[in-house]
């Protein structure tokens, strides 16, 4: 397979036949499936579906996450012909039989059962044998992600990438908030505190719940490859789900978000990170907060796309998986 074959490759997204290998299709033309993977609702002999989640209604500030599946999708057309950077060569396209799942479908005019909605979808995911990768939408998503994932393996370490810890208090189990959801995976039990770490915060919180954080400042002092190590040790060997809010990433890199804070990660140095982490037990994961209508330049997207393909390197080089 070479470029080639553009020549005759179309929409991949329904024409190819197996979970694996690369595609090259016309980065500008053909269905966008992630990674041009196949889509299906058939998850027999997948070990990984990706899933969009295309929700914004529990946002503080600017929405247009709902938009975010679509666009990292459509931007992850720029990377199915090579091995992601990195990595050494290795290749999810090629090691892991991966199906993008679609979206989930839920009634937006019904926004108080939709945390439902994708705890059992992520759930029929996860009892078919594969891990979940989520194109958010905004971060109140991983809540329900979370609760099916405990209510499968049992608390878990959480890896998060944010500008924001979300964990402000909030005791009303009615509400869905964006900014509040890892207090209550904290207070619910879905999360260990004791085992989990936020890297990239760069906004106050009086009360981190136990998690450790690596704040921004801590990786521009001290460099990528010691936030890894360090994260390494707190996360330890148990479960992990990791979960990348774009806002990580300094909005000069990500400027397409809802909640943008200065001062925050470079491109390189969250892919350094990331890479700096293979081999802890990877569950599953997200990419949340890319809201395309505020970014014209499509760079935001692109951010997501490769947050996206380090999740899988990372699902791939788990204990247990390669």
């Amino acid at each position: 397979m070479a470029l080639e074959d553009a020549g005759r490759q179309i929409d991949h997204a329904f024409t190819r036949e197996d979970l694996k290998g690369a595609s090259f299709e016309n980065t500008f033309a053909g269905a966008t499936s992630f990674l041009r993977r196949r889509y299906t609702k058939d998850l027999r002999g997948v070990e990984v579906a990706v899933t969009g989640v295309p929700f914004d209604q529990a946002v503080t500030n600017r929405p247009g996450t709902r938009l975010g599946p679509r666009a990292i999708r459509e931007a992850s057309a720029l990377m199915t012909y090579d091995p992601p950077y990195g990595w050494g060569g290795w290749n999810p396209m090629e090691e892991l039989a991966i199906a993008d799942h679609g979206d989930l479908a839920f009634d937006y005019a019904r926004p108080a059962e939709f945390p439902a909605a994708l705890r059992a979808h992520i759930a029929g995911i996860l009892d078919a044998g594969a891990a979940s990768l989520a194109l958010g939408g905004d971060h109140s998503i991983t809540l329900p992600i979370l609760e099916a994932y405990a209510a499968k393996f049992g608390p878990l370490a959480l890896l998060q990438f944010d500008a924001h810890t979300d964990t402000w208090a909030d005791d009303d189990a009615g509400r869905n908030d964006h900014g509040t959801m890892f207090y209550k995976a904290v207070k619910r039990g879905l999360i260990d505190p004791a085992r989990s770490v936020q890297i990239g915060i760069r906004t106050h919180n009086p009360d981190p719940l136990g998690i450790a954080i690596i704040d921004a400042a801590e990786v521009h002092r001290n460099g990528p490859e010691e936030v890894a190590r360090k994260a390494r040790r707190i996360l330890g060997e148990g479960p992990v789900y990791l979960s990348f809010d774009i806002d990580a990433l300094d909005p000069a890199f990500a400027p397409g978000t809802g909640t943008p804070v200065w001062g925050g990660l470079a491109s390189w140095q969250a892919a350094a990170i990331l890479q700096g982490l293979a081999g802890i037990d990877l569950r599953g994961g997200d990419v949340v907060e890319v809201s395309p209508p505020f970014d014209t330049t499509g760079a935001t997207a692109v951010a997501g796309a490769h947050a996206a393909v380090e999740i899988l390197c990372l699902l791939g080089h788990a204990p247990g998986r390669r």
